[in-house]
């Protein structure tokens, strides 16, 4: 739970962390929040989705692949992907309740903190599948596909290449596409989609 590489225990409870606060909010939102502020819930649940997509473009492109120590850590993963390296899931609780929970709730209020919140941490739920499923999961549709190709063209770039990898989204190639990170591929040595990394257990 507190180590870079986790074991498959701890590599389940981060699912079912993601996966049980992503439930659990979405029902306090439908059951318990104020029915007159349902356009505002609905409004601030889609915006922290949304949002999510730039903040995983960013995440991975600034920090992952910027700053160290977590550029160091994250080379790891680019050396051995098949292997359970993720960041500690306190990381990611703490991270989504300090910067977009607290600053939310001091400015907006509960309802629209708990909103924003749950869409932000649905997408870092489907962020977490997706990549898990990217490296482990064999394409049996389209969109997973493209998603495999997409990933697999970030990790054969060279870490130092100029300008970086590219290829940073993982649920979206939209950010890649308005950032001009969206680099051509190379004619030989194009990654495959349909075969799956060596597997590792969930």
């Amino acid at each position: 739970m507190f180590t870079l590489e986790h074991s498959k225990a701890a590599y389940r409870v981060d699912f079912a962390v993601l996966g049980g606060a992503s439930i659990g909010l979405g029902v306090l939102l439908l059951c318990v929040s104020p029915r007159a502020r349902l356009l505002e819930t609905v409004a601030c649940a889609t915006l922290g989705l949304a949002s999510w997509t730039f903040m995983e473009y960013g995440v991975h492109r600034f920090v992952l692949h910027g700053v160290r120590p977590f550029s160091t850590w994250h080379a790891q993963h680019h050396r051995r992907p098949a292997a359970r390296i993720y960041s500690p899931t306190f990381v990611s609780v703490a991270s989504i309740a300090a910067l977009i929970y607290l600053p939310t709730w001091i400015v907006l209020g509960t309802w629209p903190a708990c909103a924003l919140t749950f869409g932000v941490t649905l997408g870092d739920f489907a962020y977490s599948v997706t990549h898990h499923a990217v490296h482990h999961w064999a394409a049996r549709g389209r969109w997973l596909g493209r998603r495999k190709r997409w990933h697999a063209l970030h990790h054969a770039q060279p870490l130092d290449v100029a300008g970086g990898p590219g290829y940073y989204g993982v649920t979206s190639m939209f950010w890649d596409h308005v950032l001009r990170t969206a680099l051509a591929p190379s004619a030989q040595g194009t990654p495959r989609a349909g075969r799956p990394a060596r597997t590792v257990d969930i």
